[in-house]
């Protein structure tokens, strides 16, 4: 299973990478774009809901302040810490990502029937979410 499993992860991830390379996004972008919302986030809350290093989202964080999609803001509850948070440009950026995503899942979808579809996504919703409890526990 896991052989089959990281073949799928590394497939789709290229195959992603080549869409949001279309749009002018790097592979993991689009996620933190989805992470981010208009009212701030810390780097270590939207880190660990991405499951990777806070370090991991301030470098992911710079390209995207660059291309003002994100903004670094002062935390007015506790001045030593920074928030992250979408801007409008990140806002019309991420729909374009959405549309971006359903079109792959359509694609995906359209090689088997919509039932075994809804199934398998299901299948691996749950296993995705095992995976991450598991993952949150080893760290």
């Amino acid at each position: 299973m896991v052989p089959a499993l990281l073949s799928i992860s590394k497939s789709m991830r290229a195959l992603q990478g080549m869409k949001l390379a279309a749009l002018g996004f790097h592979n993991g972008q689009d996620e933190l774009l989805m992470a981010i919302d208009t009212k701030g986030e810390t780097v270590s809350n939207v880190a660990e809901q991405l499951s990777i290093r806070p370090s991991t989202v301030s470098k992911m964080m710079d390209r995207l302040v660059a291309k003002g999609l994100v903004e670094r803001i002062g935390d007015s509850r506790d001045g030593r810490r920074t928030l992250i948070r979408i801007t409008p440009d990140g806002i019309e950026a991420r729909k374009m990502l959405i549309r971006a995503r359903s079109e792959l899942d359509l694609e995906i979808a359209s090689a088997m029937n919509a039932e075994r579809c809804a199934e398998i996504t299901q299948e691996l919703e749950e296993f995705a979410h095992y995976i991450a409890g598991r993952l949150r526990r080893l760290r």
